[in-house]
This record gives structure tokens, C-alpha cells and sequence, in this order.
């Protein structure tokens, strides 16, 4: 079972290992961990907001998490990604169809899913999300 604290502890390791990626027009890749449907609304009102369903105990997701720490300044400017906890976030896994860890969902400002794909972590996150 995943343990919150070794998630929550992922998590701000990922956003204090210095997470930016900068560009003149957009503002930086930010990595937030998941509080609420208002929270993602908010950000995707922004710009990109990516929804990332982990899983401590998925060996793909926690190799995911050490790829994230390494390569994201790498990652296009104006992408928020929000990590959720794939165990706990059950509402959240129904309302967007999550069927399996490491899986990404990009969420518009309604709320709504505009599109969801398993994998690919930092190549994925500059080749799929939309802007507007």
C-alpha cells in the first residue's frame, strides 16, 4: 500500500530539485501534488494542466519520478504537472477513466479530460499537451 508521507515526500522532492524550464512568452514547468477538481480548474485556466496518476510501489512510476528530477528543465514552458496519488484519488481515477498507474491525463479548464495516455514521461509531457 502506498505509503502518503513516501508520496508526498516524491512529490516535493520533485518540485524542490530545482523543476524550471523557462521561455520569454510562457511561464515556467511547475509540479504541484493534487489537492482538488478547483485546483486543477485554476491551473488549466493558466496553461497546460497534466494530471500524473502514481504509484509508490509501481517501479515504472518511481523511475518516472527519478527521470522527472533529472530531465525537467528539459520540459516546455507553461506545463503544470500535477501528481496524483493512484491508490487514494479514486473519485479522480473514475472521473477520467485511470484504469492503471503512470498514466497522464491533461485536464481543461472545465475540468474536463482533453486527453489521456499511459507513459512516455518527459518526451510525452513536450509532444502531447495542448496549448491553447
Amino acid at each position: 500500500m502506498l505509503n502518503r508521507r513516501a508520496f508526498l515526500a516524491a512529490s516535493t522532492l520533485l518540485v524542490a530539485s530545482g523543476i524550471t524550464a523557462r521561455a520569454q512568452d510562457r511561464s515556467e514547468a511547475n509540479a504541484l501534488a493534487y489537492e482538488s477538481i478547483d485546483q486543477l480548474r485554476a491551473i488549466a485556466a493558466q496553461g497546460p494542466a497534466i494530471v500524473y496518476f502514481h504509484a509508490e510501489w509501481c517501479p515504472t512510476c518511481r523511475a518516472t519520478m527519478v527521470s522527472f528530477r533529472g530531465r525537467w528543465p528539459e520540459v516546455q514552458p507553461g506545463i503544470t504537472l500535477i501528481i496524483a496519488d493512484y491508490d487514494t484519488e479514486t473519485d479522480l481515477k473514475t472521473r477520467y477513466g485511470v484504469t492503471y498507474q503512470n498514466t497522464y491525463v491533461q485536464v481543461g479548464v472545465n475540468g474536463e479530460k482533453l486527453q489521456i495516455w499511459n507513459g512516455g514521461g518527459i518526451d510525452a509531457l513536450n509532444s502531447k499537451p495542448i496549448f491553447d
